[in-house]
């Protein structure tokens, strides 16, 4: 598999995230929704749907781009847990989700998938917070 080649981001997830930076692998995006400290990692690979479709060298990419999300997610507050899943049940696309928990978050205990709506940020809000993740992904070195 070659990256972007092809490659076309899924309309639900282009309509509920926005870019913040691409990885060697992944585009990192962050979900719309400011009750969760929540990033999505979407390898540029068409034809990925399962972890098990990728080859190695892709899988430890991956891995790499998942352990940066979840640092970026601690470098951007306090995390009492990371959760890390790749459902893919409504989207098909290979997409991994690293959310932050806290405890009394709006979910918890229970997984952040399918409760409540949405509570969109607003623009300003959003270009702020985009810039921020970017300024703190900045300081982070790949490990």
């Amino acid at each position: 598999m070659s990256v972007a080649g092809g490659f076309a981001l899924d309309p639900r997830l282009a309509a509920d995230s926005v870019a913040v930076a691409d990885g060697p692998l992944s585009q990192l995006r962050l979900v719309d929704d400011t009750r969760f400290r929540w990033l999505v990692l979407v390898p540029r690979l068409p034809e990925a749907v399962e972890w098990i479709d990728l080859d190695g060298d892709h899988q430890r990419l991956l891995l790499a781009e998942l352990n940066l999300a979840g640092r970026l997610l601690r470098a951007w507050g306090p995390v009492h847990k990371l959760n890390i899943g790749a459902l893919g049940n409504v989207v098909r696309q290979l997409h991994v989700h690293v959310v932050a928990r806290e405890e009394g978050d709006a979910a918890w205990p229970a997984p952040v998938w399918g409760v409540g709506k949405m509570q969109r940020y607003g623009a300003a809000e959003r270009e702020a917070l985009v810039a921020r993740l970017r300024a703190l992904l900045s300081t982070l070195s790949p490990e």
